[in-house]
């Protein structure tokens, strides 16, 4: 099983998604940028460290969002994602083909990948106060 750390980073009430690259196991699928935890590395550290070798920005490392368990072909990843505020640094798509600031409204138009699913059904209770 593979922790990974995933950040909802806000811009102008917009979250930052980030397309997984063509060469990808899940190519061409959105997300909410981040990655793999390593070895002795807190989950805060790894999104850290992540963002900025993905995207070349700092941030600060906020609430606890939420967590989803998914059980992908190649194994099992446990996505812990986490409030992010941008600090510094120039927003560049290093590790993906496409990045877009996105409101919670204009998710459902992207194909996220499966794992990062519940967060945007969290957020959509959360913006529509639980409407179905």
């Amino acid at each position: 099983m593979k922790k990974v750390a995933a950040a909802l980073l806000m811009k102008e009430n917009k979250i930052l998604i980030a397309q997984r690259k063509s060469t990808d196991k899940l190519a061409g699928k959105w997300e909410f940028p981040g990655g793999k935890q390593e070895d002795g590395e807190t989950l805060e550290e790894c999104l850290k460290r992540e963002m900025n070798e993905e995207f070349g920005i700092e941030v600060n490392v906020g609430d606890f969002f939420g967590e989803s368990t998914f059980h992908y072909m190649a194994g099992t990843i446990v996505l812990y994602a986490y409030w992010c505020t941008w600090t510094s640094g120039e927003l560049v798509a290093v590790d993906h083909d496409d990045y877009r600031w996105v409101s919670v409204e204009e998710m459902s138009q992207f194909d996220f990948a499966p794992a990062d699913v519940p967060f945007i059904n969290t957020l959509v209770s959360l913006s529509y106060g639980h409407q179905k």
